[in-house]
């Protein structure tokens, strides 16, 4: 794992990701701040396309799939193209607070049809209504399923992870816990894109200045308080933080970030710590890459986008 220091320089920022990145500053910040709404105002005016991020686009190719889960019923949303190799267990991102499988829906047909893998996106149970460990509790439990009956459901046993931000976090504790509890580390390969590996914040998350760039240290706060509930928490527990967890027996991973994202340290000592632990590393640093910086149109996110396509297909392949 190399790192080009010149690729965090001003100058390495291409123009169509700064006037895109300035048009996007200029549309959030004359927005009302994230954090005087709660979790479900935020929830339904996504759910009503009422948000920034406009209507919501289903995918065609999606399914529901109702499993046992710690709390009752876990949905697994399923997108399968027809052309699979693998299983792409995916665990989608918004604070541990916001999100759903099924808003994913677009990014996982992607997947599911540049890396030629079926996508199995969990539908954990979001906080504040549920703090920790209840959403990682069900993607634990989706995972141990997947294991199970892989083969039988997918004609397959060759599995990748991956989520996105609090996504990302989820998926490493996963890893993390079927290790430690089940011995399980016959992964494929880990796809950690953005992601928050230390809920009390890096030094990049602390020292962050700027804001109307999709997430700050407030908004941070927010997350966090709502994941952990109103208790005494240790924010160094590795199925919390996993940047404090024993990294080895970890599979192959790709850890995508930009350098304008105020978690670009969390990817960085991440990748690092795997990588020391003894753990096949790739690590993608995007110029001018805000967070969720894949999801935008413009030319970076279509390079993240395939690269990271490309590696949960060869982690399938190998």
């Amino acid at each position: 794992m190399n790192i080009d220091p010149a690729i965090f320089s001003d100058d390495a920022v291409s123009d169509e990701t700064r006037a895109f990145t300035t048009g996007l500053q200029q549309m959030l910040s004359a927005l009302p701040d994230m954090t005087t709404f709660t979790p479900e105002e935020i929830r339904l005016a996504r759910r009503e396309g009422k948000s920034w991020m406009g209507p919501i686009v289903y995918s065609d190719l999606a399914r529901t799939v109702t499993i046992d889960g710690p709390a009752g019923d876990l949905d697994l949303r399923i997108i399968d193209a027809g052309n699979s190799n693998g299983v792409y267990l995916h665990i989608h991102g918004g604070g541990w607070v916001l999100g759903a499988a099924d808003l994913s829906d677009i990014q996982n047909e992607a997947m599911a049809l540049g890396a030629g893998v079926t996508v199995v996106s969990v539908e954990y149970r979001l906080a504040p209504e549920h703090p920790y460990p209840a959403g990682l509790d069900d993607c634990v439990a989706a995972a141990r399923w997947l294991i199970a009956n892989s083969e039988e459901m997918f004609g397959t046993d060759r599995i990748v992870i991956g989520g996105e931000s609090a996504g990302a976090n989820l998926a490493a504790a996963t890893l993390l816990r079927l290790r430690d509890e089940d011995g399980y580390t016959d992964w494929a390969g880990a796809n950690l894109v953005y992601g928050s590996y230390m809920v009390e914040g890096t030094p990049s998350v602390r020292q962050w200045k700027t804001r109307g760039l999709i997430l700050d240290p407030d908004a941070m706060d927010w997350f966090a308080r709502h994941y952990l509930g109103d208790r005494s928490v240790d924010c160094t527990e590795p199925y919390i933080s996993p940047l404090f967890g024993d990294l080895k027996d970890m599979p192959p991973a790709l850890f995508t970030v930009g350098t304008w994202d105020p978690l670009l340290d969390d990817t960085l000592f991440m990748a690092s710590r795997w990588t020391v632990a003894g753990n096949e590393t790739g690590l993608r640093v995007y110029p001018g890459g805000t967070h969720a910086f894949d999801a935008f149109p413009i030319p970076i996110a279509a390079t993240a986008r395939d690269r990271m396509h490309a590696f949960v297909r060869a982690s399938i392949d190998r």
